[in-house]
């Protein structure tokens, strides 16, 4: 379906949100980015260093179908699921996940403590200054959980800048949040989760008026109490890989094998294996189209 598929490129293409604490991600990317070496470089890359030490160590936050992290601290979920196939087939037997908060995932990854941010990021312009995405492995609209019936009638990021007195649950450092402030909703208004499970209990108790998330991690919650609202005004936003811009030889690498998955109609039949509903979708996404700094 190509014209679906340039209006997704098209959206992309104006997605421009301002992420929370930039000015601190920016100086840590441009220290590192400085730098002449880097562990991986030094152990003949970050693939070989990620086969030498056994696995590939990974921030992680829960938010099904993309992401889930086990009660025993394993990973699940279409994106750990693709990663870990990518990786296998590049040497790199399994993923060592952590948990962390998507603001601290870019910092952490700078710092070397994780080798790559399966996590569930998205593609911004902002962040593509700082570090360097795969190929884009998703497509969707911004979405707000409310409590069934909807009684404040929200139906967009908006409603909440003309109605202050309403909160808003939402990742810190998301692309949600970053949505939410570029639509005019106030700081005060907003209140900080570390995960999807979190942010739909805070909405349960009455602690936020709605929960913001993307429009498939919100349509993956079976719970009759809450009620799903697609913002239907909002931009396309696409997931990628995160690396460091040290190192493009292995997000190359990864990017070969992902094509390779791409052609051969593998990635879509896993997206729609997690419950994804447009596979197709996937075809027509590139990185390039968010942002020229997104190479």
């Amino acid at each position: 379906m190509p014209a679906r598929r340039s209006s997704y490129a098209a959206a992309a293409t104006g997605r421009r949100h301002r992420v929370a604490s930039w000015s601190a991600i920016l100086a840590a990317g441009a220290l590192v980015v400085g730098c002449s070496s880097s562990s991986g470089s030094a152990s003949g890359g970050l693939i070989a260093a990620m086969k030498k030490a056994g696995c590939a160590k990974v921030a992680l936050a829960e938010a099904p179908p993309f992401v889930t992290i086990s009660s025993d601290g394993k990973a699940g979920g279409y994106l750990p699921a693709v990663t870990a196939d990518v990786l296998r087939s590049l040497g790199v037997p399994k993923l060592c996940p952590e948990a962390a908060t998507y603001d601290a995932m870019i910092p952490g990854l700078q710092a070397r403590r994780f080798d790559l941010l399966p996590g569930g990021l998205n593609i911004t312009p902002e962040r593509c200054q700082v570090i360097a995405f795969s190929q884009p492995l998703t497509a969707q609209h911004e979405a707000l959980a409310v409590p069934a019936g909807n009684p404040h009638g929200i139906t967009s990021y908006a409603a909440f800048a003309k109605r202050p007195g309403l909160t808003l649950a939402v990742f810190s450092g998301s692309s949600q949040e970053a949505f939410a402030r570029k639509n005019g909703v106030k700081p005060s208004q907003l209140v900080t989760v570390p995960d999807s499970q979190t942010g739909i209990a805070a909405v349960k108790s009455g602690r936020a008026d709605a929960f913001a998330a993307g429009q498939f991690s919100l349509q993956s919650v079976s719970d009759h109490s809450i009620k799903v609202i697609v913002d239907q005004s909002s931009p396309v936003s696409v997931i990628g890989i995160g690396f460091r811009k040290t190192d493009l030889a292995a997000r190359d690498a990864f990017d070969k094998k992902l094509e390779q998955m791409r052609s051969s109609g593998e990635l879509g039949r896993l997206y729609a294996r997690f419950g994804f509903p447009n596979p197709n979708e996937l075809k027509g996404l590139d990185r390039s189209a968010v942002s020229p700094n997104c190479k």
